[in-house]
């Protein structure tokens, strides 16, 4: 995914999966603290993706000294805070992502309150996806 994009502004792009499909067979912390024990000379970590992966990837930065920013990407609705539903904690502080973010220090990120509030919707994201509309000629669903 927009491998060439990348390739075309970064020196080294290192790729992994999990499962070895492609690239570097490994998480991601793999990687990142084989790069650190070579002496690469770090002293910043961006990590978007998943909240497990930045959480993981922020325990090993923090191991070694190295700031890191995260990239989170909760619910958000309104985009004011307003309704609170991008609420995470950072630093022992409320923060709203979509005012006070979407960057924050990683190191500072409560990860599991974060995945905590994430898991309130799978249940309403599941019926979403199961859902059939009854209204359509054909019983399709609503959104196409």
């Amino acid at each position: 995914m927009l491998e060439d994009e990348f390739k075309a502004v970064c020196d080294n792009l290192y790729i992994t999966t999990d499962d070895g499909s492609y690239g570097i067979h490994g998480f991601v912390t793999n990687q990142l603290e084989t790069l650190i024990n070579e002496g690469k000379g770090y002293d910043l970590v961006i990590a978007i993706g998943p909240i497990p992966m930045m959480k993981f990837v922020s325990k090993v930065t923090e191991k070694y000294g190295i700031k890191t920013i995260v990239s989170l990407n909760p619910v958000m609705i309104d985009g004011t805070g307003m309704c609170g539903g991008c609420r995470v904690t950072v630093g022992g502080e409320t923060k709203f992502a979509c005012v006070d973010g979407p960057d924050f220090d990683g190191h500072l990120v409560d990860y599991d309150g974060l995945m905590n509030r994430n898991s309130f919707y799978k249940a309403v994201e599941k019926e979403k996806d199961e859902h059939v509309c009854r209204l359509g000629l054909n019983g399709g669903h609503c959104n196409g």
